[in-house]
């Protein structure tokens, strides 16, 4: 089998910046429009096309004709000749929804209910547009800024002292008195004002959040959003959920439930293969706020912050939970090149700097490959390696544990 080159749609959403993408992949900068998310895999929303010789062949039509080849057996087995992946580069010029995705069991039940009630699959009031969990990592390129999980009850009282405005007041006594009990009602009183109140209150948000920006980049952020999404109470969610910047080479893991928003920056992306997203602020897009609360875990989180360790030659592992997906890093050097194993499931490649080549087929086979450059590798290849001075990020899926066969 041969390694595929692949071409891949790239989201125009309107938060997108119009350099990174286009940077990324050596095309006229600035885009003439924004430029979201590159996305790499079989959703129909963006799927993504192998080129074969002259051809450019749909991935999951690739998939049809020969599944266990190019995905693997136990793949196949656990995903029903699907791609378990969605694989992306997003790129935040502006903050994205406040959002959560479902776990597997609310995503079923969601799909099905929506389905019963006769909503389009693409309508803009649409919760659920498949039935599939969204547990993701996000890896930062840049500086990426982000928020993640409720912070200690206690500290968000803090933060929110000089700025709650007076419509929350009743919900703030109530966070003060109750601590972690009192999220759920600060986020749902939060979420709930009515457009009049809501207006005045971002309103008085920002006139008592302007002062004080200076002394934090949590306030700044206030402003920020603010100006960005005027009369939103997402505005205030800096002081309720972690914030966060990664480092380039940082990321994190977001599993379902787990509020958060990406607010600046450009990262690799890499989730089970879903679109559901429930939002609750920070968008013009539909916001379900009875929906989002069913689906949010109101819990204090500590976040850990992901450093990629040594594996093997050349590569270096984010340790995730997902069942469905792993991200590595892969950076040979002139003088290690990086040699894949002879047994593993179907891959992605994506090159985000420098050159290099791949070599398949006992090395009878070389493809060049830049910044920029994706690449599917099918489970049926034998080992590859990959040579140069450059940086790869591999998604794949984790090959099954002899314990979780007997299971």
């Amino acid at each position: 089998m041969p390694i595929y080159r692949l071409e891949n749609v790239v989201q125009p959403y309107e938060w997108g910046s119009r350099t990174a993408i286009a940077d990324l992949l050596g095309q006229p900068s600035p885009a003439p429009g924004p430029q979201a998310e590159m996305w790499m895999g079989t959703h129909p929303k963006g799927p993504s096309k192998v080129v074969a010789g002259d051809q450019k062949i749909p991935l999951q039509q690739l998939i049809d004709r020969q599944s266990v080849g190019i995905l693997g057996r136990d793949v196949c087995m656990r995903y029903g000749n699907a791609l378990p992946y969605l694989f992306k580069v997003l790129a935040a010029a502006r903050p994205l929804s406040i959002q959560a995705h479902p776990s597997k069991r609310q995503a079923v039940e969601g799909f099905s209910r929506e389905n019963r009630e006769g909503k389009a699959v693409d309508a803009p009031d649409r919760n659920y547009r498949d039935d599939n969990h969204k547990p993701e990592i996000i890896c930062a390129l840049t500086p990426f800024w982000g928020l993640n999980g409720f912070r200690p009850a206690a500290a968000a009282v803090d933060l929110l002292t000089p700025v709650c405005p007076t419509a929350l007041n009743n919900a703030f006594q109530d966070l003060k008195r109750r601590q972690g009990k009192g999220l759920r009602n600060f986020f749902e009183a939060m979420m709930t004002l009515s457009a009049e109140k809501r207006k005045a209150a971002a309103r008085e948000v920002l006139d008592k959040a302007g002062p004080v920006a200076d002394a934090s980049p949590l306030y700044q952020w206030m402003v920020n959003l603010a100006r960005a999404y005027p009369a939103d109470m997402g505005i205030l969610s800096p002081a309720l959920l972690n914030l966060i910047c990664l480092k380039p080479g940082q990321a994190m893991f977001l599993p379902a439930g787990q509020l958060h928003a990406y607010l600046d920056g450009v990262g690799i992306e890499l989730m089970a293969n879903s679109d559901n997203v429930l939002r609750g602020g920070l968008t013009p897009k539909h916001v379900d706020a009875s929906e989002l609360l069913s689906v949010v875990r109101f819990e204090e989180t500590s976040i850990k912050i992901l450093e990629p360790f040594p594996m093997g030659s050349a590569e270096s592992v984010y340790d995730c939970p997902a069942e469905e997906f792993s991200l590595t890093v892969i950076r040979p050097s002139n003088g290690q090149p990086y040699h894949s194993p002879s047994i593993r499931n179907v891959e992605m490649l994506l090159c985000t700097a420098g050159e290099g080549h791949i070599e398949y087929n006992d090395r009878r086979e070389r493809l060049t490959v830049k910044k920029g450059d994706s690449f599917l590798v099918p489970a049926g290849l034998h080992a590859y390696v990959i040579g140069g001075s450059l940086t790869v990020y591999k998604a794949a899926v984790p090959l099954l544990r002899p314990s979780s066969k007997a299971s």
